[in-house]
């Protein structure tokens, strides 16, 4: 019975590199669509100023984009090469691993105690050097792999059409919510209410549309990846907020840069998926269960900060003294 048991999980692991996801033209549009919404509610809240700040106190952000974008896919792939899952779940690591900030990541800063300016300039900054750190991390360590190599070549991915694909998504959102801001706050202002907590829905009828599509063959490997994601979410929001500590920042910074890195735009990750991977099964399983994982695990970690009181950097060195 054993072997039969085992048998059954060996065929079902390698099915799921040859599994393609069905997701029609129609609804890759309003996916799309969605995603541009998301990031035009994000990007009302912003302003020049946010960026401003992080030019002005570097440190903090410098660091968070460090742990985003170069700490977060440096992990993954020594995570790839220590438990080899299957090429395509590993290629869907590296790609959520690859993406910005979720869209959620400021209001679970906020809930969790953080530094929320930190958190609005991290998600300013990290959504538009995703335009290029995006493709660059996925064909980087996509090429550094040779299983996930393979489905790169096979797929015959287009750095610039990826490039493309990713400027429209956030930056053109980005730019129009900005302007929206600066030229009419007062319209801004009664939209960011509700286009802030809209985006949670949206972003689970993001989820919903991937998963309703494919119901069954979510059902047949979704048990393959619980315990993957988790592991890697929980290396992300860990990484996050050693490497401030390693930096020496205030515990609010930390709190910040955990949360940044661990909660991704796992919504641009599925666009992405079904728009040059063909919807490939394993990387669409593994970014959108990271969607719904990463809310759990964020709100969580938020609401056990939200009742332990912030230590300040002053009062760590004296209790360390103290020590």
């Amino acid at each position: 019975m054993k072997k039969w048991n085992v048998t059954i999980l060996l065929t079902s692991m390698d099915a799921i590199d040859q599994v393609t996801l069905n997701f029609s033209e129609a609804n890759l549009f309003y996916l799309n669509l969605s995603l541009g919404f998301i990031m035009f509610g994000v990007a009302i809240n912003l302003r020049v100023e946010d960026f401003i700040r992080v030019i002005r106190n570097p440190r903090s952000a410098l660091v968070g984009m460090a742990s985003q974008f170069f700490v977060l896919p440096t992990l993954t792939f020594l995570l790839i090469l220590i438990i080899q899952p299957r090429p395509s779940f590993a290629l869907g690591m590296m790609l959520v691993a690859a993406c910005p900030g979720g869209n959620i990541s400021n209001f679970m800063v906020a809930m969790a105690r953080g530094n929320t300016a930190l958190s609005v300039s991290l998600t300013a900054v990290s959504s538009t050097l995703a335009i290029f750190m995006t493709p660059i991390n996925i064909a980087f360590w996509g090429s550094m792999y040779p299983p996930t190599a393979a489905i790169l070549t096979e797929v015959s991915l287009d750095f610039w059409q990826l490039l493309k694909t990713i400027t429209m998504l956030l930056l053109i959102p980005i730019v129009i919510g900005m302007f929206l801001r600066k030229w009419k706050p007062a319209i801004a202002d009664k939209l960011h209410p509700v286009m802030h907590y809209s985006s949670i829905a949206i972003f689970a009828g993001i989820v919903i549309m991937a998963f309703s599509a494919n119901f069954n063959l979510f059902l047949s490997y979704i048990h393959l990846v619980i315990l993957l994601v988790l592991v890697h979410n929980a290396i992300a929001l860990l990484a996050g907020y050693n490497l401030g500590a390693l930096f020496r920042l205030q515990q609010q910074d930390c709190r910040s840069i955990a949360i940044e890195t661990g909660i991704q735009n796992s919504g641009l990750g599925l666009i992405l998926i079904f728009g040059f991977f063909d919807g490939l099964g394993g990387m669409a399983i593994v970014a959108a269960w990271w969607g719904i994982w990463h809310i759990i695990s964020g709100l969580s970690l938020a609401y056990i900060w939200n009742n332990r009181p912030v230590i300040s950097q002053s009062r760590e060195s004296n209790i360390q003294t103290e020590i």
